[in-house]
């Protein structure tokens, strides 16, 4: 596959942008994901025409209206920061972006829990988001969207990136001239993927794809991405999994001995309890798929939803 392009703040990839002349390199973005990436780097401060080094700066008015002030001389940057996204974030709708990925914490790019100040004296509260990043969310309010701090935790890293490679699948899939059938093609192989985060939506979707000669084409596509990338920002759950892998299992009913079903429940016990890491049932039944040629489930991207490489399925 292409690489997967991703925008993301500049400091993380170890660029000397920050307002004391330094970086916030992660390893993980860089040397991990950079593997399979294509970063498009953004500075928005340093966009925006501000020096390096540069005065700090801080959110500073209430939780529904807050502007960006330098921290000793208060100067207001707000207007200066909203001209520079207008135009950057119109370009970024070109680079069919499958992601992005923020600095955490900034006034500028966090996505949650920014400190706020109140506009003389009192204890910040944490419910800012950074000036570049509700600017950019309210017009891609569908796309992945993760700070480098949630993406130490392995359940959000795992469900951040097999989001960003569904939101590539898709971008694949509409690049060309849709037909109907695509549509049923992208939904039959994600079948069990999106079951394991939200089987809500999936039945939802399910409806959806039903009403393919029913409705235009064009307005079925908007509203099934807009509940598959719903879907799949709830977490996928050991419970749901479990769920999800019966269901798969239930195909090998007629080809497994009485020690292979019970080894397999065996281990999907396991799993739930925390005891293995779902690579576990996952490398056995696609061991399975191969065996008993199981070609529907040989494309069913729940089995491989992202490269191997990354090692997201190995948490218990």
């Amino acid at each position: 596959m292409p690489r997967i392009k991703l925008g993301v703040s500049s400091c993380l990839l170890g660029e000397e942008v920050r307002f004391d002349g330094g970086h916030k390199y992660d390893s993980w973005i860089v040397d991990t994901l950079g593997q399979f990436a294509e970063y498009i780097p953004i500075c928005p401060e340093v966009g925006c025409g501000l020096a390096i080094p540069r005065e700090a700066m801080h959110l500073v008015g209430n939780k529904d209206d807050y502007r960006m002030l330098t921290i000793k001389t208060g100067i207001d940057h707000t207007e200066r920061m909203l001209s520079f996204c207008k135009p950057t974030i119109a370009a970024l709708k070109q680079e069919r972006l499958c992601g992005y990925i923020f600095k955490s914490k900034s006034p500028s790019c966090g996505l949650e829990q920014v400190k706020v100040y109140p506009p003389y004296q009192g204890v910040p509260g944490k419910t800012g988001i950074g000036i570049y990043a509700r600017e950019f969310m309210h017009e891609f309010p569908l796309l992945p969207v993760e700070e480098e701090g949630r993406l130490h935790d392995a359940e959000r890293r795992e469900n951040f990136i097999t989001r960003i490679f569904i939101m590539q699948r898709w971008q694949q899939m509409i690049d060309g001239k849709v037909k109907a059938r695509d549509l049923v093609r992208f939904h039959t192989i994600h079948k069990y993927l999106i079951m394991a985060h939200s089987p809500q939506h999936y039945r939802e979707m399910g409806k959806l794809v039903a009403a393919l000669q029913k409705e235009p084409l064009s307005e079925l596509l908007t509203h099934y991405f807009e509940l598959l990338m719903t879907a799949c920002k709830r977490q996928a759950t050991p419970s749901k999994q479990q769920y999800v892998l019966l269901h798969i299992l239930g195909y090998f009913k007629q080809d497994l001995d009485a020690f292979e079903k019970q080894e397999m429940m065996e281990i999907l016990s396991q799993y739930k309890e925390g005891l293995i890491p779902l690579i576990v049932p996952i490398t056995l039944l696609n061991h399975y798929v191969r065996k008993y040629d199981k070609s529907y489930l040989a494309d069913q991207i729940y089995l491989h939803p992202h490269p191997i490489e990354l090692k997201l399925l190995n948490h218990a």
